[in-house]
């Protein structure tokens, strides 16, 4: 998992070929009007790099279900407010809430999150396959953006 300042993400592109193009889609649109949709960013070997807008209602804590991918690295990009988002290993969950959905690229999971990030308008948070996470986590409305970036 990585958490850091968009305008510090550059050191980040050498990690991948998708996370350059996405890391370098960001910085030059982050000042972008978005609207909610799913926009295409790239092709890489591995597949499509595309962003998901989404405005969507934040949730509590407690009803915040840690998720994984496999296919996938995703970048959580707040636009309009901090985001909370729990944080564990993949490795060490235990509790399948739902099984691995292929077509989906998705697992949920009844574990306890070990941490909360709070993620800042103008910060970016990479969570990898390793890295199970719980978005949405707050009070009210917020527009994200999720750029999804496979390996």
């Amino acid at each position: 998992m990585i958490l850091c300042h968009i305008s510090d993400s550059a050191r980040y592109a050498s990690m991948s070929a998708g996370l350059a193009m996405a890391i370098d889609w960001l910085q030059a649109h982050i000042d972008d009007d978005f609207i909610p949709g799913r926009y295409a960013i790239g092709d890489t070997p591995a597949g499509e790099v595309f962003v998901k807008v989404e405005d969507t209602a934040l949730i509590p804590r407690e009803k915040a279900s840690l998720e994984s991918h496999r296919r996938y690295i995703d970048i959580h990009v707040p636009l309009k407010s901090t985001e909370t988002i729990g944080w564990a290993p993949t490795s060490g969950l235990k509790h399948s809430r739902q099984p691995y959905d292929e077509s989906g690229d998705i697992e949920f999971f009844g574990d306890p999150a070990h941490s909360l990030l709070h993620i800042k308008v103008g910060q970016m948070a990479v969570f990898f396959p390793s890295d199970a996470h719980a978005p949405n986590i707050g009070l009210g409305r917020h527009r994200k953006l999720c750029i999804k970036i496979p390996v």
